[in-house]
């Protein structure tokens, strides 16, 4: 840990191209160049930016039973998914690489081999490169009948010249051990991508930076039932029209809000990040020092791999 350092980072608040890969690759390089326009040196997107968060389809789905209806959404899903190795990331790592700053993007992610989706978090270091894949845990509800689940392989965490950066997506961040995986690799800059536009994850938000001791950046869609495309709109009458009202934010380890949580607009939260408030954290407690009772509790998690080096 060094303690004399200042990191500039933005959470990117904005409104997917939803079910359209091509234009939503587009988005995301063009805040990748506003980010780094703003002299930010990481970036945040919500979860599952590309191609969208589906909220408020149910992807016709009935116990027991498949439809038409639930295959032809799902392809469409599917079809706008994104696979790691290919050209659509392969523009947005050459955009970074230009940019010259580190970023955190949700996708919904096609697996190469095999059919399935994942909601997943893709790390990019600085030169475009991908650092690693997070896979979500345990997809939430109906999410279940979408994407599959990961293990601990992808429980990963990254050390780099910014700090030690991990997380969790939306409500991965629900789960104790999950989080107590996290801390126990030493993250500072704390990743949580999310779908949950409600007032208390603010406090679930803060609890995290308070009980890790390190910075939390939450990032979330802003999303109106009109920006979907017009073959969804009468699966969505029901829907209000703001669907995802926000709520990013950016806070210290100090459970100190630095910036956000916006609401109801796009846009882009920048904080600098003080390391000097994330060593004094640790004074009075520090979940995986002596804060931790190794002589009561044992942790262990299966297959999650060491700290990777940038």
């Amino acid at each position: 840990m060094t303690n004399n350092k200042i990191v500039k980072v933005g959470v990117v608040q904005a409104t997917p191209a939803l079910f359209d890969l091509e234009k939503s690759v587009d988005l995301v390089i063009s805040w990748i160049e506003k980010g780094a326009n703003d002299g930010c040196q990481l970036l945040l997107f919500p979860e599952s930016f590309i191609p969208c968060y589906p909220r408020g389809l149910d992807f016709d789905a009935i116990i027991g039973r498949r439809t038409d209806k639930s295959r032809n959404q799902w392809l469409d899903y599917w079809n706008n998914s994104v696979e790691v190795f290919s050209e659509s990331i392969r523009k947005i790592s050459e955009a970074i690489q230009k940019a010259n700053l580190f970023v955190g993007l949700g996708i919904t992610e096609k697996e190469s081999i095999g059919g399935s989706l994942y909601c997943s978090l893709l790390y990019f270091d600085n030169l475009g490169k991908l650092m690693g894949t997070h896979r979500k845990l345990k997809p939430t509800g109906l999410e279940r009948y979408i994407w599959a689940e990961s293990d601990g392989s992808t429980l990963v965490s990254f050390d780099t010249q910014l700090g030690k950066i991990g997380g969790l997506l939306c409500w991965e961040n629900y789960m104790p051990l999950a989080r107590m995986a996290m801390y126990n690799q030493g993250v500072e800059i704390y990743l949580a991508p999310t779908a949950d536009s409600r007032e208390s994850w603010q406090n679930s938000m803060q609890h995290i930076a308070l009980e890790g001791r390190c910075f939390v950046l939450a990032a979330n869609q802003f999303v109106r039932r009109s920006d979907y495309p017009e073959k969804y709109q009468d699966d969505l009458k029901d829907e209000p029209e703001i669907m995802s009202s926000g709520g990013s934010v950016i806070i210290s380890p100090m459970g100190e809000i630095l910036a956000g949580p916006l609401w109801n607009e796009e846009g882009l939260l920048i904080a600098e990040l003080d390391f000097s408030v994330l060593a004094k954290s640790k004074l009075d407690f520090d979940v995986v020092g002596h804060y931790s009772r190794k002589d009561v509790f044992n942790f262990e998690v299966n297959k999650q791999p060491d700290i990777l080096k940038s």
